[in-house]
């Protein structure tokens, strides 16, 4: 019984069997006759995928109807690259992803995209988790961007390639690769792919490596709203040190050779190129989308005779390799083909538990023997520009710098990057002398761009580096977030584990900063990280903290792959003093690198009272040991828990560290409404219902201003006394 089709399909069926075909395109020789059958077979495979997930929509089997129908040109690119070259994929990329998997041998795509149409568990990229493009073996990232939330990371691996050959490190892909990213018209206007591609320009303009190939598929449509004519030729075609290629999507002997130019340009040249196809949007934005709403019938119809198959049925036909009935049995085999793949597909299992569905939030466990820290004369020579130093106690500043050095120095594949890290050593000097001793191809400066500057890292981490961005101020990173929460947070889960980010953000914030401040550079909000799945977040509050910390974070990353972000409280950095001027009671020694670094989640204890138990961490915990000591005058005995993992809470062990104590205060110089408290304190009842009488002392629910006034608005240590008291009293 043969498979119901979709109506489209019938009419272009119908248009084949009327000759109703346009003027076949000239093709000059580029494609041989089986190359031109090669790539409209991946042309016609995407679209009757696409007409296929449609009606498995329409009977409850697929979830997912946004196409790649008129973009199928794309299978020429694929074909001018290869296998070797990552892709970061447009999501109308059908025709690419087919037409890559047939330079890897045993390749299912077909099965496999329908897989994903179905969210089958089975399927082998994201098991299930959503539509996604992507394969390991056919390096093809998976990512769901719609607003070209991946050109920064492409960007990134590109330049990432570029600077494995000058290190001579053996990456995920190799020296002579390219990196390859799609998007759209309407995403090329988005700041996230403006900022990637000033940034790939900035880089090659200073004749620094970056194989970059950029493909806009110009379909003249975002959604509703329509894309100036010429603008994207105007945008593109204008950028220092970008080369500008152009071709017509729907002339694949065009496109080919086009594609094959700009690669061939970006190999051999590894500067970034742009290629501006133009493409035609079929059947709407997705298949909830009406495009009789906002387009007229006439707009419509137009488009619909610059259908990229009829050009590609019409060159089969005049070169005479098909006649005009064999083509129609062509496509019926493949339409019933597919309709037996779907019907599979669809049958295959679900992901149906949450154990299931959470299973790649974090990325397994790799096996590695990590290379031991540096020793000897090695060492001695290392820290040679701070032998004066050397047996002191120091601050939070220095000794994270000392574990920079120290990290460094023992794991050859970390790569810092940020604003001004490199000879100038930041703002707050953290990442001073590094630039000396590893050389500028490890410690590099960036543009002000912290969109880039986290795509960069994702890009670097991907090619097998431990990458350390460092975002400057804590507020810079809100407008770069997503690179974050939806980029590096994700990869493993929509790629099973396959693909991952070891990586160390490093983010100078927090307030109460003395001299200095105002909201953007006082900002006590981190609430954006605290419902990012998988993500670690880490807070030091001194010195010998922030070196072990240091070593956990960079030990979670090159272990288990993880992102890990070290909030550093910029108040603290070069804090001395802890009760009066001159006592050094905030200064430490740098701890040996064979020490061990704490248990994930384990808080520090200061006291073994069980009268109260004060919880904080950052600038809190300074405060409140601060605290302690007057409470202690007093005949109070209390225990200060410093909690150093923010995300996740490890509320078990913050539990254990309370030993006997029922009376908890809660420190939070963040505001009182989406701070740690409100998540400590839920936690803390519904963990033992009763147990506790719990209090918190927050910071306003305000931004912070300029100078004094901040304090005003921030926790101090003579409200943490009085609270404690009351808590103390209480019945």
């Amino acid at each position: 019984m043969a498979a119901a089709m979709h109506p489209w399909l019938v009419e272009f069926i119908q248009r084949i069997d009327d000759h109703r075909l346009p003027t076949a395109h000239a093709a000059g020789g580029v494609l041989s006759d089986a190359d031109l059958f090669d790539l409209f077979e991946s042309q016609l495979d995407s679209r009757l995928l696409d007409l296929q997930s449609r009606l498995m929509q329409a009977a409850g089997q697929s979830f997912y109807t946004i196409g790649s129908a008129g973009h199928e040109g794309n299978a020429a690119v694929a074909k001018a690259l290869r296998v070797t070259d990552p892709a970061f994929l447009h999501y109308r990329s059908g025709a690419f992803f087919i037409q890559r998997a047939k330079q890897a041998p045993g390749s299912t795509p077909l099965y496999d995209m329908m897989l994903s149409f179905a969210a089958s568990a089975d399927e082998p990229i994201a098991g299930g988790r959503h539509k996604v493009l992507g394969s390991l073996h056919l390096n093809v990232p998976p990512q769901t961007s719609t607003i070209a939330s991946h050109v920064p990371k492409a960007m990134g691996t590109a330049f990432a390639i570029g600077l494995s050959k000058r290190l001579n490190h053996k990456g995920t892909w190799p020296h002579d690769a390219i990196a390859m990213c799609s998007f759209g018209d309407a995403s090329a206007n988005h700041s996230t792919a403006l900022g990637a591609i000033n940034s790939a320009s900035w880089a090659a303009y200073q004749q620094i490596p970056m194989p970059l190939l950029l493909v806009c598929e110009d379909n003249g449509l975002g959604i509703s709203t329509h894309t100036p004519k010429g603008w994207i030729q105007q945008q593109l075609s204008q950028r220092p040190s970008l080369k500008y290629f152009f071709a017509d999507g729907s002339n694949l002997a065009e496109t080919y050779l086009v594609a094959r130019e700009a690669a061939d340009y970006v190999r051999q040249k590894r500067k970034p190129a742009v290629l501006h196809l133009r493409t035609v949007r079929l059947f709407g934005h997705a298949g909830a989308d009406a495009e009789v709403a906002y387009r007229s019938k006439q707009e419509i119809a137009l488009d619909s005779e610059r259908d990229p198959l009829l050009d590609s049925c019409a060159a089969l036909i005049s070169r005479g390799l098909l006649d005009h009935q064999q083509l129609i049995a062509y496509v019926h085999q493949q339409q019933q083909r597919i309709a037996r793949i779907a019907k599979q597909a669809s049958q295959q299992p679900k992901l149906e538990t949450a154990e299931q569905v959470m299973a790649s939030i974090v990325p397994p466990k790799r096996k590695s023997n990590l290379p031991a820290p540096v020793s000897g004369e090695q060492r001695t020579n290392l820290f040679k520009w701070d032998k004066h130093n050397a047996g002191k106690p120091q601050h939070l500043a220095k000794l994270i710098n000392l574990a920079l050095h120290d990290l460094m120095a023992q794991h050859q594949n970390i790569v810092m990057c940020g604003e001004d890290i490199a000879k100038k050593g930041g703002v707050y000097h953290v990442t001073q002398h590094l630039m000396e001793a590893f050389g500028p191809n490890r410690v590099l400066n960036t543009v002000l761009d912290e969109q880039s500057i986290l795509g960069l890292a994702i890009g670097m981490a991907q090619q097998g580096f431990i990458a350390m961005p460092e975002i400057q101020f804590l507020a810079y990173v809100h407008n770069a977030e997503d690179q974050i929460r939806g980029e590096a947070a994700t990869l493993s889960f929509f790629s099973n584990g396959q693909y991952t980010n070891p990586m160390v953000i490093r983010i100078a914030g927090l307030a109460y900063q003395r001299g200095f401040g105002g909201h953007f550079h006082n900002d006590n909000s981190f609430a954006v990280f605290r419902d990012i799945p998988g993500v670690i977040l880490l807070c030091p509050s001194n010195g010998r903290d922030g070196a072990l910390l240091m070593r956990q974070a960079v030990d979670l990353a090159a272990r288990e792959q993880r992102v890990v972000i070290m909030l550093e409280p910029i108040a603290l950095y070069m804090t001395r003093d802890l009760h009066q001027e001159g006592d050094g009671g905030w200064l430490h020694e740098y701890p040996s690198p064979q020490e061990p670094t704490p248990i994930l989640g384990e808080p520090a204890i200061h006291g073994d009272g069980n009268d109260l138990a004060i919880i904080s961490y950052g600038n809190g915990y300074y405060l409140s040991r601060q605290a302690e000591a007057k409470l202690a005058e007093q005949g109070h005995k209390v225990r200060v828990l410093d909690i150093r993992c923010l995300v996740p809470l490890h509320v078990d062990k913050i539990i254990d560290a309370l030993g006997g104590c029922k009376k908890v205060l809660i420190v939070d110089e963040c505001r009182r409404r989406g701070s740690l408290s409100e998540e400590l304190f839920t936690a803390l009842h519904e963990t033992n219902p009763g147990m506790f009488t719990v209090s918190r002392l927050n910071a306003e629910d305000s931004f912070i201003p300029l100078g004094k006034a901040a304090y005003s608005v921030l926790p101090s240590t003579e409200q943490i006394i009085a609270q404690a008291q009351q808590l103390l009293e209480a019945n």
